[in-house]
């Protein structure tokens, strides 16, 4: 059951948004847990004060944004709310161990190979230079989230398998001497192919959000080059606008 929720009647803050922001909160921080299903559109209206044109509203916001789903039969049901994750020079452990979502990884991929072509250009390194290639699936509180791939220059840090899985590669770059201080980023989406939904525990098809970072260190040399593919139902990049 939904607590009472505060509103403010006099902002210009629309009734609907408020309700949302509210409930969103409460299943962030577990007061409604997921899995629990929501009262009926008329018995919420009623207890909270508003309109049912409101609360309609409210709901299908935060199935939007992946928070509820509505399920024939069973009613709108809560899932595990979406990552949100500010675009800022951060790493995904970083965000997730922040935000207490349990992160995990599994290393999938770490060998030393030369450099492809575009890594080498985006890094800014000889054609013959070696690189540190890893692909990484990162878990959110068990769940599968994101597969990542990336590239370190091999003179930059040595890297081990026990340390991607304990730590986060921004943290490791920042404990050698090589804090990320500036990147370039293009987010995009595509849909998943078989093996890439398969390892998502996903469904072919399922839509998926894509970045490609460049870091640069406070020397301005090329630290880390990734591409991560991330499951669009469990993550959103989040943006702040102002003028």
């Amino acid at each position: 059951m939904v607590p009472e929720v505060g509103l403010d009647r006099t902002s210009p803050v629309p009734l609907y948004f408020q309700v949302a922001s509210r409930m969103q909160q409460l299943i962030e921080s577990g007061v409604l847990p997921v899995g629990g299903r929501l009262e009926n559109e008329v018995e919420l209206a009623e207890r909270l004060g508003v309109s049912r044109p409101t609360i309609r509203r409210a709901v299908q916001y935060l199935v939007e944004r992946g928070v509820l789903v509505r399920k024939r039969g069973v009613g709108t049901q809560i899932v595990h709310p979406k990552v949100r994750r500010p675009v800022e020079l951060s790493s995904l452990y970083d965000d997730l161990a922040k935000s207490g979502q349990k992160p995990r990884t599994q290393v999938r991929t770490l060998e030393v190979r030369h450099a492809p072509d575009h890594v080498a250009e985006a890094l800014g390194l000889d054609e013959n230079a070696q690189v540190t290639w890893m692909e990484r699936l990162r878990f959110a509180d068990g769940e599968p989230l994101a597969i990542m791939q990336n590239a370190v220059p091999v003179d930059v840090l040595p890297l081990r398998c026990e340390d991607l899985e304990g730590r986060g590669l921004y943290e490791l770059l920042r404990a050698a001497g090589y804090a990320p201080r500036m990147a370039t980023q293009v987010v995009g989406a595509r849909v998943a192919t078989a093996a890439e939904a398969s390892v998502l525990e996903d469904v072919r098809g399922a839509p998926l959000l894509t970045m490609t970072r460049t870091a640069w260190d406070a020397s301005g040399r090329g630290v880390e080059y990734g591409s991560h593919i991330y499951r669009a139902s469990r993550y959103a990049f989040e943006l702040t606008l102002s003028t």
